[in-house]
């Protein structure tokens, strides 16, 4: 159905992002924000007032909705109308990919001099580990047995 030929009510029913959508789709073209909101806001007899007010959080919502796309002439369509192609010169891969390798390259070093350091400040011998510090916990323990538990005034 057609945005012209619903009422009032069932426009109210749908968010500013589903109207954006049929919009796009019956003008068959892309459009400037502003436009695509001023449509929404005669739709919905908003007011000059609410569509200042309120734009950039349409625009915000638009930027955040999956179904659209930001062209390059500042005007939104639906994103299943355009193809997402990323080209690469042979340059620019190729710069990429040096500069990938000389970070792995350079990862690798701080790593394996981070370990080298390590090694160097650990020197515990096994008479100055106490591994009996756990008998020390275990003096302040009380036992308690069934009937104590059972009573209220503990």
């Amino acid at each position: 159905m057609k945005l012209k030929n619903m009422k009032k009510e069932e426009l109210e029913v749908l968010s500013y992002a589903d109207l954006t959508e049929k919009i796009l789709e019956e003008n068959k073209k892309s459009m400037k924000t502003a436009d695509i909101f001023k449509i929404i806001c005669d739709l919905l007899e908003l007011s000059d007032s609410d569509y200042s007010n309120k734009i950039g959080d349409y625009y915000t919502s638009l930027t955040t909705d999956k179904r659209f796309i930001l062209l390059e002439n500042s005007n939104w369509d639906l994103k299943d109308k355009h193809k997402v192609q990323i080209d690469l010169d042979e340059d620019d891969s190729d710069e990429y990919e040096e500069e990938y390798e000389e970070e792995l390259d350079s990862d690798n070093e701080t790593e394996s001099d981070n370990i080298d350091d390590m090694d160097e400040s650990i020197d515990i011998t096994d008479d100055e580990v106490d591994l009996d510090d756990t008998d020390d916990d275990m003096e302040d323990l009380n036992i308690v047995d069934d009937d104590e538990l059972d009573r209220d005034d503990i």
